[in-house]
C-alpha cells in the first residue's frame, strides 16, 4: 500500500509542477525576426502570438509579397524558439523523462 501512496503523492506533486509550468510559459515571451530585424514577431513559450512588429521601410504596396514572406518567416521563427523553451521547461518538470507517445500536456 505505501508504494501506491507514494506513487499517488508523485502524480500529485508531477501535476502541481506541470501547472507550474503552464503557469510559466504563459510569461516567458519569445521573438522570431526575418528581414535582418524588420520584422519582429512576440509569441509566448506556449507558442500564443503576442505581438507584430512591422518597420516602416517595408510599408510599400510593389512590396507586399515580401512582407507577408517576412512575417511568415518571422511568425515560424517566434513558433520554433517556443517550442525550445517549451521542450527544456518540460525536461524540468519530466527530469527528462520522456513523455509516452501520444501523451498530451494541458497546454
Amino acid at each position: 500500500m505505501t508504494n501506491f501512496g507514494n506513487m499517488i503523492k508523485q502524480a500529485q506533486q508531477m501535476q502541481k509542477k506541470m501547472n507550474e509550468t503552464q503557469e510559466k510559459l504563459n510569461s516567458i515571451e519569445v521573438e522570431g525576426m526575418s528581414g535582418g530585424g524588420t520584422i519582429k514577431v512576440t509569441a509566448n513559450a506556449k507558442g500564443d502570438i503576442k505581438k507584430v512588429s512591422i518597420d516602416d521601410s517595408l510599408l510599400k504596396v510593389e512590396e507586399k509579397e515580401i512582407l507577408e514572406d517576412l512575417i511568415l518567416a518571422a511568425v515560424n521563427d517566434a513558433k520554433k524558439k517556443a517550442d525550445d523553451v517549451r521542450t527544456e521547461e518540460m525536461k524540468n518538470v519530466t527530469g527528462g523523462i520522456p513523455l509516452p507517445p501520444g501523451f498530451k500536456l494541458p497546454f
